[in-house]
């Protein structure tokens, strides 16, 4: 790879020019932010700390993360607090709908936390939550970006049947750094679960993500997309690892903004419908630039 090597202790102070985020100076992103505190709701978007929510909220967009902000997991990548979770909240799937109503969404992004506490790990929630987002905007595209629910075939078709029009389950990283970087999470697990929702339901979208600077090789990579390919994944996202504190993985390099302009054209070349890969690029970055009813790819 193309990119910048660091010290992991002065990660920092040392990123490259090409790692900047806006800070906020527009009053939708405020009216956003207070819309959702009002509402009580969680956006991936703060708990994971997404560096790019200032463009986002100031643009009106904003992914929803459901059944709490406390996950049964320990990955070494995430932001997202590592607790015992509290009770799922009934009346949630109803105000998620509800800010989407008041924001005037045409693409929402619906994601949560791991529920590994829970028999179906969530997935019975996610269903409400999509099916009560259809109800409040029906002409709505919804996403969802789901967690493995441990590939369990009752809890995929759950959500299959509430029908949303993305199904996103991120690979993360390449195979060989799998139990480094995603706790509790198996490689071929996720690899099994995007393959299964496109055989229950094969006119669903489906959409895996890759963060690049853990220290996978090009070749990996490479073997990683051949992999989602395979599982019959349509949308890729690749974007540069961030480490959130001192507790998290460091970053191994820093990849350069032509290195993902060139994985972006072997991504297509593999097949993918519509590829977005950049330093700054997340699951749900422009997740409204790919319309699913179109079918076609932006390149």
């Amino acid at each position: 790879m193309s990119c910048t090597k660091i010290d992991p202790a002065l990660h920092q102070t040392r990123k490259p020019d090409w790692i900047k985020v806006r800070l906020p100076n527009n009053p939708v992103f405020f009216s956003t932010k207070a819309l959702i505190t009002d509402l009580r709701l969680n956006t991936v978007c703060e708990s994971a700390q997404c560096p790019n929510r200032w463009e986002c909220w100031s643009s009106g967009t904003a992914t929803f993360m459901i059944a709490g902000d406390r996950c049964t997991r320990a990955c070494g990548f995430c932001a997202v607090t590592t607790a015992k979770p509290f009770a799922l909240e009934d009346d949630e799937p109803e105000r998620v709908g509800e800010a989407v109503k008041r924001m005037k969404l045409k693409h929402v992004v619906i994601t949560a936390v791991a529920r590994d506490d829970l028999k179906d790990g969530g997935a019975a929630h996610f269903a409400r939550t999509i099916e009560a987002v259809r109800a409040a905007v029906p002409e709505v595209v919804i996403e969802v970006l789901v967690p493995d629910f441990h590939a369990k075939e009752d809890c995929l078709a759950l959500i299959a049947a509430a029908r949303p029009h993305i199904f996103n389950h991120n690979l993360e990283t390449v195979e060989r750094l799998t139990p480094l970087v995603r706790s509790r999470a198996k490689y071929r697990i996720s690899l099994a679960v995007l393959k299964r929702m496109k055989e229950i339901a094969p006119d669903f979208v489906t959409k895996s993500g890759l963060m690049l600077g853990l220290g996978e090789t090009e070749p990996e990579l490479f073997q990683a997309m051949d992999d989602l390919r395979e599982s019959g994944v349509q949308l890729l996202t690749l974007g540069q690892y961030l480490r959130p504190s001192a507790q998290h993985l460091p970053v191994v390099e820093y990849v350069h903004p032509d290195s993902f302009k060139l994985y972006e054209r072997i991504a297509y070349d593999k097949g993918f419908e519509f590829v977005a890969s950049g330093p700054l690029v997340r699951s749900s970055y422009h997740a409204a630039d790919y319309d699913p009813r179109t079918r076609h790819g932006l390149k």
